[in-house]
């Protein structure tokens, strides 16, 4: 069982910042092959990739965030983190980490509330 928590969100004026944190149980580093992404949803939306990133390093972005927003592990070896800049109303949702193996077991953690308003 992969344990996963967010942190990081809050209110944030536009063209503002925030980094999001994913804690998880498992080390990234001696795990099996896996992605962490990260997911967000909007209010009466449907809940749409962000960001992913494999154990070998490999990204790719939605394309509404690309250039603004980073996922990394930053060195950590139990943590994935969302750099997000430039940030819009239209970023506004809960974002949620999640872990999936190649094999396709995957988990999700509670999610975290980001909100852009001024």
């Amino acid at each position: 069982q992969v344990q996963l928590a967010e942190s990081g969100g809050g209110l944030v004026q536009p063209g503002g910042s925030l980094r999001l944190s994913c804690a998880s149980s498992v080390d990234f580093f001696t795990s099996e092959n896996h992605a962490v992404a990260w997911y967000r949803q909007a209010p009466g939306k449907q809940r749409e990739l962000v960001a992913r990133r494999t154990r070998y390093g490999n990204t790719n972005y939605a394309d509404a965030v690309k250039g603004r927003f980073t996922i990394s592990r930053e060195g950590a070896k139990d943590t994935v983190y969302l750099r997000m800049n430039s940030l819009k109303p239209e970023d506004t949702g809960v974002y949620f980490c999640n872990y999936k193996t190649y094999a396709g077991t995957e988990y999700w953690g509670q999610g975290t509330q980001v909100t852009v308003s001024s």
